[in-house]
């Protein structure tokens, strides 16, 4: 179902029962799965593959060429998976070298005039609300909040389950479960975050505990790592952060309450 004014360059494929709005322009080069809805106005473009019941609302441009100033016109691709919805204005840009794809996983959710730049690798049910902006080649992984207006500076890295804070901003990486706070900073853990993925008290228990070792406890970097690694072993989600912090090459976001203030505890506080 294609709409009269809609146009769709011959080489564009389009799975069934996926359906083309007003005036949108699907380029010569764009292969679009089955089920999808693109809106009035909607622009899929480049070397650009889309997989099932993808949803793009009016004016979002998918696949247009990078904004980086090296790029020099090479037929570079960006890849969707399924379920993703891309709400008006959304901006999704292919990558900077064929070598590297720009990567959208499944069910993610990007509210109005969010944008993903080049080469960025994004996993899996991550909410973009609106306004946030995501320079290149940042790598985000599962199930993080991205709020309103927030900034993300390129080759940042963003953890499983993290969430930024409404107009923060950040050019360090942000580990799993973490809140980041104004500009490179973390208040404690996705506790809201955490529950609705299923993580059970004790399992935030011990996250917190983590935290506050790694992050409050004035212990140097090394030896915050090695105190943790060892109290921890066997405990999938503490390791899985320290895997993070140990893969960072940029740094992280610092506690914005600083060392010595914490305290244990399940409720000791409501950022924790």
């Amino acid at each position: 179902m294609i709409h009269p004014t809609a146009i769709v360059f011959t080489g564009a494929r389009l799975g069934p029962d996926t359906t083309v709005g007003p005036f949108s322009v699907v380029g010569e080069h764009v292969v679009v799965g089955a089920r999808c809805r693109i809106e009035a106005h909607v622009q899929l473009t480049g070397h650009t593959t889309i997989g099932d019941d993808n949803r793009f609302h009016s004016g979002s441009v998918i696949g247009d060429a990078p904004q980086d100033f090296k790029y020099a016109g090479a037929p570079t691709r960006l890849r969707i998976g399924n379920g993703n919805t891309f709400r008006e204005h959304v901006t999704v840009n292919r990558s900077n070298k064929v070598e590297e794809d720009t990567v959208l996983g499944d069910g993610n959710f990007l509210m109005a005039g969010s944008h993903v730049g080049h080469n960025c690798a994004i996993g899996n049910q991550n909410v973009f609300a609106n306004g946030a902006l995501l320079a290149g080649h940042v790598t985000l992984t599962d199930r993080a909040f991205i709020s309103g207006n927030c900034l993300v500076h390129q080759f940042c890295r963003i953890g499983r389950l993290a969430l930024m804070q409404g107009g923060s901003a950040i050019s360090k990486d942000l580990p799993p479960f973490c809140v980041a706070r104004g500009d490179n900073g973390i208040c404690g853990l996705n506790v809201i975050g955490l529950r609705r993925a299923g993580v059970n008290a004790e399992q935030r228990l011990g996250l917190k505990r983590a935290y506050a070792l790694l992050f409050r406890s004035g212990l140097r970097h090394e030896t915050a790592l090695e105190k943790v690694a060892a109290e921890f072993v066997g405990e999938p989600l503490v390791e899985e952060m320290l895997t993070f912090i140990r893969a960072s090459r940029r740094g992280l976001c610092a506690d914005t309450r600083g060392p010595g203030r914490h305290q244990d505890g399940e409720n000791a506080t409501s950022e924790l």
